[in-house]
């Protein structure tokens, strides 16, 4: 086989820049060759020989010494033997086995905290205010005066009205008097009548016998006739009497009413607290003219109690049809029918829930725009920490009290919307198992499908570890973490609910006869509107 080669030397620098292969029908044989070539004029050894070859500028000895180099490159050069292949070594991994224990699953909720009870201070009589007697933002009694409004007119009116009164007393003595003398006189004329009875029956018995003249007859006939109308009279001058006294009584209500509403008013110059809280700024200063006794009467100030204190919480479909499923199979009594716990926790207090009430009421429908049902706990508020407006954190229990399988976050594998965890079967294979998930508790995820809690679960090395490939296994244990709710809980007793009974307002007084009254009298009405009596 002939081969033709070009090589371009630079013998005085012995650098080797290259050559061309004119391998035209062999040209399968340049690529390995031309690698051999480089390889052999990369070699120290070699280098140094063809500098010593180059000034002799021999081409047979060139010639020569890349035959000789060849086989240094390709034996001389490289003493590496060929490595032999290493096995891989297993993967290691930290393995546990799931906590099995009882626990209750509390729900949380954002809620925001709400007075019991908050009023609108306003005037309910118009006039000038006098004064206010309150230190805004301090805390008032029910009862309390926070504001005056000038007294002199309705002084007046109070002693225009007792006026009144004595005045329609004087009438009610006058008609009364009045009665007295016509009822006498009705008595003088019964007496004539009688006389004038007699006389005339005698008259009458002669005039039969022929013992009398006719005329004494029908004079005392007349007489009778006369002393008849004249007791007609006299019983409708009584009537009249008696009548004027009516009206003189009901006068007299009238004053007497008057003067009470006279008396009130003068009452409401003094605008009292209605509930006990806190009072908020004032809203008019002293000076101005109020108007009071309507729905545009001036507002004075406002009142809201702290103690105890409600708050708001709205639950979505889901959280309230899982309630509502739990209390049909007798797991968990509904908050309708018991007062169930509730913890709680303000924005700031970031480590348990130190606020502790329980529930009083939950709505009756859904809200229709955003699914959700409104429910309501009572708190507390002895120290009042608890400020109206604040949201908060709650609790409530979600679930009976049920043993749980719990395994640490770090062990759970996302793969798209599939949750899983690798476990180690006795042989130290990896397995893949998908699981259902629940919230946290104790620090540790709660598994709710999935394992039996039998399982070694892998906590570290997931990502080298592939199901069905053998590991080297190391054991830990897993510790939960203390909770700062309790793992049992009791629906709270009527002896300590919270809820406060309605009383009358401090600022109006409601006789305890008017009420059972007026109780009464509404019973026929509530049993013809379908209420049970």
């Amino acid at each position: 086989m002939r081969i033709e080669m070009s090589f371009r030397l630079n013998y005085r620098t012995g650098d080797f820049r290259g050559w061309n292969s004119s391998l035209r029908r062999y040209r399968c044989l340049a690529m390995p060759l031309n690698s051999i070539v480089v390889g052999f004029l990369n070699c120290p050894v070699i280098s140094r020989l063809v500098r010593k070859v180059s000034k002799t500028k021999s081409l047979v000895s060139l010639l020569l010494l890349s035959t000789v180099g060849v086989g240094w490159a390709q034996f001389g050069c490289s003493n590496s033997a060929k490595p032999k292949a290493i096995a891989k070594p297993m993967t290691a991994v930290v393995v546990a086995k799931p906590i099995v224990m009882p626990i209750v699953e509390w729900d949380e909720f954002v809620g925001r905290l709400e007075p019991i009870e908050s009023v609108q201070v306003r005037a309910r009589v118009s006039g000038y205010l006098a004064s206010t007697n309150f230190e805004e933002g301090q805390m008032v009694r029910a009862g309390d005066i926070i504001a005056v409004i000038d007294q002199r007119p309705f002084q007046a009116e109070v002693s225009r009205s007792e006026a009144n009164v004595d005045a329609a007393n004087a009438l009610l003595v006058q008609a009364k008097a009045a009665v007295a003398q016509s009822v006498a006189e009705r008595e003088r004329v019964n007496i004539r009548r009688s006389l004038a009875k007699k006389q005339f029956d005698r008259n009458d018995e002669l005039r039969k016998k022929n013992a009398t003249a006719i005329q004494d007859f029908e004079v005392s006939e007349a007489d009778y006739a006369q002393a008849e109308a004249e007791l007609i009279v006299a019983n409708s001058k009584v009537d009249s009497a008696e009548s004027t006294v009516v009206a003189a009584k009901a006068a007299m209500n009238i004053a007497r009413a008057n003067l009470e509403l006279a008396k009130l008013n003068l009452q409401y110059t003094q605008v009292r607290a209605p509930i006990d809280g806190r009072i908020s700024n004032r809203r008019v200063t002293e000076g101005n003219l109020v108007s009071g006794g309507t729905n545009d009467s001036t507002l004075l100030t406002t009142i809201v109690s702290l103690d105890p204190i409600h708050c708001y919480f709205d639950a979505d479909e889901k959280t309230f049809l899982k309630y509502v499923q739990l209390a049909r199979e007798g797991k968990r009594p509904s908050s309708r029918e018991v007062r169930n716990p509730v913890y709680l926790a303000l924005t700031n207090e970031l480590v348990g829930f130190p606020h502790q009430g329980h529930m009083d009421f939950v709505e009756n429908r859904l809200d229709e725009e955003t699914g959700t049902i409104r429910g309501r706990a009572i708190l507390p508020n002895t120290n009042f920490d608890l400020t109206p407006g604040l949201f908060a954190r709650v609790r409530l229990p979600g679930s009976p009290r049920y043993s749980a399988i719990l395994v640490p976050d770090k062990a759970i594998g996302t793969d798209q919307a599939e949750k899983f965890v690798l476990t180690v079967d006795d042989s130290n294979k990896v397995l893949r198992k998908l699981v259902s998930l629940g919230p946290i508790s104790h620090g540790l995820r709660i598994i709710r499908s999935g394992l039996d809690g039998s399982e070694r679960v892998i906590l570290s090395g997931q990502q080298r570890a592939k199901p069905g490939t053998e590991v080297t296994v190391t054991t830990q244990e897993v510790t939960p973490e203390n909770e700062v709710l309790p793992d049992e809980y009791e629906p709270v007793s009527q002896e300590n609910w919270l809820t406060p009974k309605r009383n009358a307002a401090g600022n109006v007084v409601v006789p305890t006869t008017s009420q059972e009254s007026n109780a009464n009298s509404s019973e026929p009405a509530a049993i013809l509107n379908g209420a049970k009596p």
